[in-house]
């Protein structure tokens, strides 16, 4: 009876330590959550506008080499001649292509990077716990868009 009474002291003990614990590990302080319009900030970035615009003017460069192409291969009336000229300006444009595709995804890369850095600064330094996009929040959060945007060059 003596160690009965004994186990069930100690039952007793460990549940209620461990109700404790439960209770001490589940905070009741709920994570502050903030929505941001990605779309809004890359939209107002001056860097995202001035990688869009020096896109633009490579893409014009290009087209004005598939004119010169164009003109100088219909010119020509030597057949020989007018396929080297077609596998050169065919083998520059593809070049030019692979170029303006590269440089704009690095530089892409590096502007996305800046602005998640940003927000996850800010979201910091405002003791947020968590950001999410706005396109995926029905409900809930605060929208830090217009702070955020403030800091993107």
């Amino acid at each position: 009876m003596y160690k009965k009474f004994h186990i069930a002291v100690i039952v007793a003990l460990a549940f209620g330590l461990g109700y404790s614990v439960n209770n001490i590990a589940i905070s009741d302080t709920a994570p502050k959550v903030a929505v941001v319009d990605a779309t809004k900030i890359v939209a107002n970035s001056s860097a995202v506008k001035s990688l869009k615009a020096e896109q633009e003017n490579k893409i014009k460069a290009m087209q004005a080499t598939i004119e010169k192409a164009r003109s100088e291969i219909s010119k020509e009336t030597d057949p020989n001649k007018i396929a080297q000229l077609e596998e050169k300006y065919r083998n520059e444009i593809n070049q030019q292509k692979l170029n303006l595709d590269t440089e704009y995804n690095k530089k892409l890369t590096q502007i996305d990077s800046e602005i998640r850095n940003t927000v996850v600064e800010k979201a910091k330094s405002m003791n947020y716990d968590l950001v999410l996009p706005k396109t995926i929040v029905f409900y809930g959060g605060d929208d830090i868009t217009d702070i955020i945007a403030k800091d993107i060059k």
